[in-house]
């Protein structure tokens, strides 16, 4: 569930919102609909994404189609990828949070929030390549400025690569 988390940048509601329906390990895609939120009064509503651009296929690595394909072979009656061990429902989205300092703790790692495994996929994508645009459109951002915006220090090393390279390019033509 965590490394499709640092592959994908699904927001955790969208994470345990998932089915095997929603899942394509022929096409490596997830599409992304739906969402569990909480509401003003604490309980859980299973709702359509927040915004159209929310609604998005998303590509995911070979490895992690592997790892879903030995997750399904764990439970192959459940109609999530990852239900919750106890009740074989969806996970609660406050106890992958809970599950996630806890795997932190007992690893020895430092504490970093459930949702910086969404900034991580942004800042690798972006330092190794990856186009704004696309970025962007995985993440379900509406225009990519808003990404920009939100990631700008990921972009700082690529503009100093692109300087190099101009510089370069500049003193052998000079």
């Amino acid at each position: 569930m965590f490394y499709l988390e640092l592959v994908s940048s699904l927001w955790k509601g969208e994470l345990v919102a998932l089915q095997w329906d929603n899942v394509d390990i022929q096409s490596r895609t997830i599409s992304v609909s739906k969402e569990y939120v909480r509401n003003p009064d604490g309980s859980l509503e299973l709702t359509r994404t927040k915004t159209e651009n929310s609604v998005r296929l998303v590509s995911i690595p070979q490895t992690a189609a592997e790892l879903l394909i030995q997750e399904h072979s764990k439970h192959p009656d459940s109609p999530y990828p990852f239900p919750y061990p106890i009740t074989g429902e969806l996970y609660h989205p406050d106890s992958v949070i809970n599950l996630h300092k806890k795997i932190l703790k007992d690893a020895g790692l430092p504490h970093i929030r459930f949702h910086d495994l969404r900034h991580t996929f942004v800042t690798t994508a972006l330092q190794n390549g990856v186009d704004m645009k696309t970025v962007s459109s995985m993440l379900g951002h509406y225009v990519a400025g808003f990404t920009l915006r939100t990631y700008i220090h990921a972009t700082w090393q690529k503009q100093d690569e692109a300087t190099q390279t101009t510089g370069s390019f500049m003193a052998q033509v000079i």
